[in-house]
């Protein structure tokens, strides 16, 4: 049975929690939806609150997971995580916007994490 994109996308957001809760991360918060955009999850490293967009794809036909990051939707991720540090009153907070790309292989998340992925640039 074919699964449909939303359950998809689901089963990589879930397949991300779980691998940066492995590696140390705090999850805070996940689908954060803002008028600026949206951001898949909200997590915390050490003092650092990291924003990460989760990027899922099930082969390399149209390219990898890391490629579809175009820059429009870089801009609304960049604009949502303003948003939340402004409206939690974390303006001067520490803060970095990671990548988690997961390509499936036979129903098995390959995961390739980008710390510091892109920056918040004008």
């Amino acid at each position: 049975m074919e699964i449909n994109r939303f359950h998809k996308g689901r089963a990589g957001e879930d397949a991300a929690a779980d691998f940066l809760a492995r590696n140390g991360m705090k999850i805070v918060e996940r689908n954060f939806r803002c008028p600026s955009g949206e951001i898949d999850i909200i997590a915390r490293d050490g003092k650092t609150i990291v924003f990460v967009e989760v990027r899922s794809t099930g082969g390399t036909k149209f390219g990898h997971a890391e490629e579809s990051l175009i820059a429009r939707k870089r801009r609304r991720v960049v604009n949502a995580a303003l948003w939340y540090l402004k409206k939690s009153a974390r303006e001067h907070a520490s803060a970095r916007i990671d990548v988690v790309a997961i390509r499936w292989n036979e129903g098995k998340p390959e995961i390739n994490w980008i710390v510091n992925a892109f920056e918040a640039r004008s």
